[in-house]
């Protein structure tokens, strides 16, 4: 396993069209099936402009976009550790990091990924400019350009999150869970992008299996994990 700097203008670099940030285009070429080789490695990356710093991992591949150097990251992860694939995930690792940063470690959750489909979304849905509802204010801390929309027994919201990419958030009310609504919000999520987005990304953690089978329902598929390292 090796761990490494990405520079400015190398092969892995921003492409042509994109943010000019290397995460932003890391996550950019996933969103075009451009996968990072499996090739065991832990790369690190500058940290994204945004609110969240990030562990980011891959097949066989692991980004750290923090502002750490190269040189603490080997440091921090022992001689044995550092030929470990989960290492960077490890509590011990995202401790120290949140420790060095000043920031808090969020959930571990699984990266989730489908493209846009075009027209109107599968069920009436109306945008709302104003809501209390505790997944909008937890969306709104975490992303930007939110937008919110109500249908009967739910929400779904879309909103620019990690590296600026696009991310999607629902909530069947409980009433209304078990009957097919959740993967309906999901898949509308994918009607509600504007024209220039490839994809749209979701956040599950592992262990919410029925949110897990509701996005691949809905056209999702596995591309990887993260945990988020947000400001306190």
């Amino acid at each position: 396993m090796t761990a490494d700097t990405l520079p400015p203008g190398s092969p892995e670099g921003p492409a042509d069209g994109e943010a000019g940030d290397p995460l932003a285009d890391l996550l950019a070429r996933a969103e075009r099936a451009e996968w990072p080789p499996p090739d065991g490695s832990i790369r690190v990356l500058s940290q994204p402009p945004g609110r969240a710093a990030a562990v980011v991992a891959f097949t066989a591949h692991t980004v750290v976009a923090a502002d750490v150097t190269q040189e603490w990251v080997h440091a921090v992860l022992d001689r044995d550790d550092i030929f470990d694939l989960g290492a960077p995930m490890r509590p011990a690792f995202l401790s120290a990091l949140a420790e060095r940063t000043g920031r808090r470690i969020g959930a571990l959750d699984q990266m989730m990924l489908a493209g846009p489909l075009p027209g109107p979304p599968p069920l009436e849905l109306t945008e709302l400019t104003d809501s209390g509802h505790p997944r909008v204010r937890r969306a709104h801390r975490y992303r930007d350009d939110v937008r919110v929309y109500a249908a009967d027994g739910g929400l779904v919201l879309v909103g620019r999150g990690l590296a600026g990419r696009w991310e999607l958030a629902f909530e069947v009310e409980p009433g209304r869970q078990g009957r097919g609504l959740g993967r309906v919000l999901a898949r509308a999520a994918r009607h509600l992008l504007p024209p220039a987005a490839r994809a749209v990304w979701a956040q599950v953690s592992p262990g919410n299996a029925a949110s897990v089978r509701t996005l691949l329902a809905a056209g999702y598929r596995p591309v990887g994990a993260e945990v988020l390292l947000v400001a306190p």
